[in-house]
C-alpha cells in the first residue's frame, strides 16, 4: 500500500519502466512524446500518473481500472479522447489543461454532479451514464457547455421533468440518451415532448428522430391527435410517391439497358451478315 494525498492506494503503479515495456510490447514508439494513443485499460491501476513525457497523446484509454481521481494530466494538452468509464471516480476535476478534448467518457462511476467541464471548449461528446446524478442542480452546468452534440445521461437518478429546460439551453445537442431515469416516466408524451423542446435533436435514446416524426410532433402540439394523423397521412402519401418514383426510375433504367443490349446485338448480327456475304462474294 502507498499514499497519494488523502488516498491510500493498493495495486500496480504506472511507472516509467512499465510504460516503456508497455510500448515495446504493443509496437509503440520508445520516444514517449511520439505516441498518440495509450491503451491502459484492465490493468488494475488506482492512480493516473507517470504520463509527463507523453505529451503527444490524443487518445487515452483508462477504462475498467480502479481509478479514484482525475489527476496528473497537465502535460496532455493535445488530448482529444479520454476514456475513464468503469472506475471509482466521484468528481469531475483537474480537466483544465485538456483544452482540445472532444470526447469524455466517465460512465459507470460514482459522480454526483456535472461540473468543471465548461473549460473544455471543444467538448462535443460527454458520456456520464450509470452514475449518481439526481437533481437539476447536478446537471445545471450543462448550460455552459455550448459545444456538446452528444450527451449520454442514461441510467442515473434524474427525476425532474424540468431537466428539459436545461437541455434546451445546449444549442447544438443532437444525440441524447435519457433512458433508465425516472424522469422518462414523468414527462408526458415523452418522445414528442423531448423532440419539441430540443430543435436540433436527431437521435433520442435508441431511435433516430426522422423529419417525419418531428413534423408529426409539431402538428400534435398545434392540433392534437387529429392534426398529427393528417400530417402522418400526408407524409405516408409523399413516401409512397417517392417509392413509386424510385421504382419507375429503376424500370426506366432497366428498359434503357435492355434496348441498348438489343441494339448492340442487332449491330453485331448485321456486321456478321455483311462479313459472311463478303466472304461468299
Amino acid at each position: 500500500p502507498w499514499r497519494t494525498g488523502n488516498l491510500l492506494i493498493t495495486g500496480p503503479r504506472i511507472t516509467a519502466e512499465f510504460l516503456r515495456q508497455h510500448c515495446r510490447d504493443h509496437g509503440l514508439y520508445q520516444s514517449p512524446a511520439l505516441n498518440d494513443t495509450l491503451y491502459l485499460h484492465y490493468k488494475g491501476f488506482s492512480v493516473i500518473e507517470g504520463l509527463q513525457e507523453y505529451t503527444g497523446l490524443r487518445s487515452l484509454w483508462f477504462q475498467c481500472n480502479g481509478i479514484q481521481k482525475i489527476q496528473n494530466l497537465d502535460k496532455q494538452k493535445e488530448l482529444r479522447c479520454l476514456f475513464l468509464q468503469q472506475n471509482l471516480i466521484q468528481e469531475l476535476e483537474n480537466l483544465e489543461p485538456l483544452s482540445h478534448l472532444k470526447q469524455l467518457n466517465v460512465g459507470n462511476n460514482y459522480i454526483r454532479e456535472i461540473k468543471n467541464i465548461s473549460c473544455l471548449r471543444e467538448l462535443s461528446t460527454l458520456v456520464i451514464s450509470h452514475n449518481k446524478l439526481q437533481d437539476l442542480s447536478d446537471v445545471e452546468h450543462l448550460t455552459r457547455c455550448s459545444s456538446l452534440c452528444v450527451l449520454d445521461l442514461s441510467h442515473n437518478l434524474l427525476h425532474d421533468p424540468n431537466i428539459l429546460n436545461i437541455l434546451e439551453q445546449v444549442p447544438d445537442l443532437r444525440v441524447l440518451y435519457l433512458m433508465g431515469n425516472e424522469v422518462v416516466r414523468k414527462i408526458p408524451n415523452y418522445r414528442r415532448t423531448v423532440i419539441l423542446h430540443l430543435k436540433q435533436l436527431t437521435y433520442l435514446d435508441e431511435q433516430p428522430v426522422f423529419p417525419k416524426e418531428r413534423a408529426c410532433a409539431e402538428a400534435w402540439q398545434v392540433g392534437g391527435v387529429e392534426a398529427e394523423r393528417k400530417v402522418r397521412e400526408l407524409w405516408q402519401t409523399q413516401d409512397q410517391r417517392k417509392i413509386q418514383e424510385s421504382l419507375d426510375a429503376v424500370v426506366s433504367i432497366r428498359d434503357e439497358q435492355r434496348r441498348a443490349r438489343e441494339q448492340e446485338e442487332e449491330g453485331r448480327n448485321t456486321h456478321t451478315h455483311i462479313t459472311f456475304h463478303h466472304v461468299l462474294t
